[in-house]
């Protein structure tokens, strides 16, 4: 399974980055312009740290909204999906080769996050700036919670006396309804790496197993929701392939070469700092609204 896992990440991902260059050229943006040592900063940093457990989503949004890095905010959900699908590709080659997950489990709760992200995208796509920005300010609030919820133990105090590998019955159909739901999530920037781990620790696996089932389902379903996100226009190729090359070397540094590091303080920042950014996403909401009421 491990051969037919890796294939398909290799099939994915070169597909995606052949209708990124195609979208690339259609705006007559090109490869390497002047947005790509940014971006290449940019990709480093998240996917190192989502490498590490942190997650992307949030650090992305964090620095799109403080550096105005986006024009269009109803691009940051095909331009999140989009730029970290290839390195996360990377990061779940890592995993699914080291960690030994039940077939059958891995598979089913994949395919749900895939199929939930595909139909999750495409309503994405039909919403306008006010309504993602009120989305993906709740998205912050709650991947936030989240984070310091695991920062503080209770997360892991639900998998500490998990042994499973294995899903079976109901639990299996929980756990594919769940992730299911995650996937629709995820395309409107609602990170799932921690609520995945909560749902799957609820359900009795052992804790190693998560990963796997994390960095699969979100290296699948990024490349499947960003083909909606592409078709729709709701990517911003500025800076993309320097993100993307960035995100993969920030990848490949965290799984090879970091082997201990505390990120405690900068888990607790960055909680801080998706809050500041879910704050400034509301305010921009309602500022949009007002508008919007006097026209």
């Amino acid at each position: 399974m491990v051969i037919a896992i890796v294939v398909i990440l290799t099939l994915s991902s070169v597909g995606l980055f052949g209708l990124l260059l195609n979208g690339a050229k259609h705006h007559d943006v090109a490869i390497i312009d002047r947005s790509f040592g940014w971006g290449m900063g940019i990709g480093a940093v998240t996917d190192f740290l989502d490498t590490l457990g942190i997650g992307s989503f949030v650090t992305s949004t964090a620095i799109f909204q403080a550096s105005h890095y986006l024009k269009d905010e109803r691009q940051l959900p095909g331009t999140l999906n989009t730029m970290h699908a290839i390195p996360t590709a990377f990061e779940a080659l890592f995993f699914v080769t080291t960690v030994k997950v039940d077939p059958w489990t891995l598979i089913g709760l994949v395919l749900a996050a895939t199929i939930g992200a595909l139909l999750g995208s495409e309503v994405m796509t039909k919403l306008n700036q006010r309504r993602i920005q009120l989305i993906m300010g709740v998205a912050l609030v709650i991947t936030a919670g989240l984070m310091a919820a695991k920062l503080l133990g209770w997360i892991n105090l639900l998998g500490a006396a998990n042994q499973a590998t294995a899903l079976r019955g109901w639990s299996l159909a929980i756990g594919i309804a769940g992730n299911f739901i995650l996937g629709l999530l995820m395309s409107a920037g609602v990170g799932l790496y921690a609520p995945c781990m909560v749902m799957v620790y609820f359900l009795g696996l052992t804790p190693i197993a998560a990963f796997p089932i994390m960095m699969l389902s979100c290296a699948l379903l990024m490349p499947t929701s960003a083909v909606n996100f592409i078709r729709h226009d709701r990517v911003d190729y500025r800076g993309l392939f320097g993100i993307i090359l960035g995100g993969i070397l920030g990848v490949i540094v965290a799984a090879t070469v970091v082997k201990s590091l505390s990120l405690t303080a900068l888990s607790w920042l960055i909680v801080i700092v998706s809050l500041w950014t879910a704050s400034s996403l509301w305010r921009a909401a309602v500022r949009s609204g007002k508008k919007q009421l006097m026209k």
